[in-house]
């Protein structure tokens, strides 16, 4: 199976009167060794459902048929669809979405009614300016994605897998705590990349979790919590969580057994965890 190079990639784009959009942050992947080593990362084989978001031009796409996959590619430019159907048009095992995936029912596009029964994983080039908002959609609205190997630009990937205390860290990385493991699987150079983006790229592999690590009587409001420590991650903990917490803030600290000096990065999920628990008891 011939798979996209430079070239190819060119030569397509302009058969079909076509050029990369900013906008979208379309930067297509144009490297078959790079193509191969993610579908290679992400363990997909024969029989599995990938769900593709961002296909591009399909370069990625072929790599994931080769390897025996059913692929789900999600493609929000409607321009791109007939270069795809002409990339992947002669494999069976591809099904095209035109779709926002920042805006499309997850649960109706992966079927509601299949979750325990059929499981997926999300493979994929992610567009930079649309990343880590699609990684958080789904690991809240898509129980059906159990694992997910995503090309994200490398800052990115970094708050994504971050532990505490690091500059990394942010309220990003605890909410993926909360919902899968994460860890950075490789680096991938800009020159792989038809045009060339400016920045390196991260493969980040997320397996979610079968249940949350910590007890919290609201999940959004342990979010609530954390986006207000790290809203001003300069601050110690009993200054950022006063918008939130108001005049029980320390009190509350006191409660789940934090130091108020704390600033927000020291803390790992299950300290904040404790903070959401103890604001119901101080």
């Amino acid at each position: 199976m011939a798979l996209l190079t430079p070239a190819t990639v060119r030569s397509l784009l302009a058969e079909h009167g076509l050029r990369p959009s900013r906008a979208l942050g379309q930067n297509f992947l144009a490297d078959p060794n790079t193509a191969r080593r993610i579908a290679r990362l992400a363990r997909v084989g024969p029989g599995d459902l990938v769900l593709e978001i961002g296909p591009g031009l399909g370069s990625l796409t072929l790599a994931l048929v080769e390897r025996g996959a059913s692929v789900l590619a999600v493609e929000r430019d409607r321009h791109l669809i007939p270069v795809i159907a002409d990339v992947v048009g002669v494999h069976g095992n591809v099904q095209l979405a035109v779709a926002d995936a920042l805006e499309v029912d997850f649960a109706t596009l992966l079927g509601e009614g299949r979750v325990g029964e059929e499981t997926w994983t999300c493979v994929s080039n992610l567009p930079y300016n649309i990343a880590t908002p699609v990684v958080v959609r789904l690991l809240e609205e898509a129980p059906q994605v159990h694992r997910m190997l995503v090309m994200v630009q490398r800052e990115v990937g970094e708050r994504l897998a971050a532990p505490p205390g690091g500059r990394e860290y942010g309220a990003v990385s605890v909410k993926v705590a909360y919902y899968a493991s994460a860890k950075i699987v490789g680096m991938v150079p800009s020159s792989v990349f038809v045009p060339a983006p400016k920045v390196e790229s991260a493969l980040v592999e997320l397996v979610r979790r079968p249940a949350p690590p910590v007890e919290v009587p609201s999940a959004d409001r342990l979010f609530e919590l954390v986006r207000a420590g790290f809203g001003q991650r300069r601050k110690m903990l009993r200054q950022s969580l006063k918008a939130v917490l108001g005049g029980r803030t320390t009190m509350v600290l006191d409660q789940a057994g934090i130091d108020p000096r704390d600033r927000a990065e020291a803390l790992g999920l299950e300290a904040w965890a404790a903070i959401a628990r103890a604001e119901g008891t101080a």
